[in-house]
């Protein structure tokens, strides 16, 4: 079986581990990498070539490749919004990257640019939109709703029936509570604790650790 081309918007850390995983545990063919001409710095990466974003048409035409969109969640997911919107009006099919190493029960309800990783659990039921990255390690509970342009960090809880809006980015170690919504464009912090539904673009965020008032040469324990 003959495998897809894919060529990969960025040249950043995102991209690498895009790199990595698609070459690893797809059935895409990496080609090429390509980001916006100002920020065009080499002509390489990952021992593939790099072409500039308004040349890419010409290169590497979309009804011979794929797209993928490399990008975290810089300005709350609006610039992965804009290039995946941007790479859509050129033509492009964007693909998704689902773990092999992810359990998912949920039929297939996942988007285009999609970026999956490994140890996700995905229960039945649950939508994933277009654009969403999860990052390793979160629950993502039955029944659940993630919509478009979503940034997802690692070891998060989502619990059954909840509904995340777009463009939300929800941090390391956050939990959320059966049933709740989370408004469009929200910001739920490291550790957040939620309890109740959150209105758009709200900013909630965990309490830090204090550090004690016992320097670690007095402990006595350790």
């Amino acid at each position: 079986m003959s495998k897809e081309n894919l060529v990969i918007f960025g040249t950043g850390d995102i991209a690498e581990l895009a790199h990595y995983y698609f070459s690893r545990d797809s059935d895409y063919r990496i080609v090429a990498f390509t980001v916006d001409s100002a920020f065009k710095t080499s002509e390489s990466f990952c021992g593939l070539p790099v072409v500039a974003f308004d040349e890419i048409t010409q290169k590497f035409p979309p009804d011979q490749n794929q797209l993928f969109i490399a990008l975290a969640y810089a300005k709350l997911n609006q610039l992965r919004r804009d290039k995946y919107e941007a790479a859509k009006s050129l033509g492009y099919n964007l693909a998704s990257f689902i773990s092999p190493d992810a359990t998912v029960r949920n039929d297939g309800k996942i988007g285009d640019n999609c970026f999956i990783y490994e140890d996700n659990t995905i229960q039945p039921f649950v939508t994933i939109g277009n654009n969403v990255t999860l990052w390793s390690g979160n629950h993502i509970g039955h029944h659940s709703m993630i919509h478009d342009h979503c940034f997802i960090a690692s070891h998060v809880v989502i619990s059954g029936g909840c509904e995340i809006g777009e463009q939300s980015f929800i941090g390391v170690n956050a939990t959320l509570r059966d049933h709740i919504k989370i408004g469009a464009k929200c910001v739920i912090g490291a550790g957040a604790l939620m309890l109740a539904d959150a209105e758009a673009e709200g900013v909630y965020l965990g309490v830090a650790t204090e550090r004690s008032r016992v320097p670690s040469s007095r402990l006595r324990g350790i």
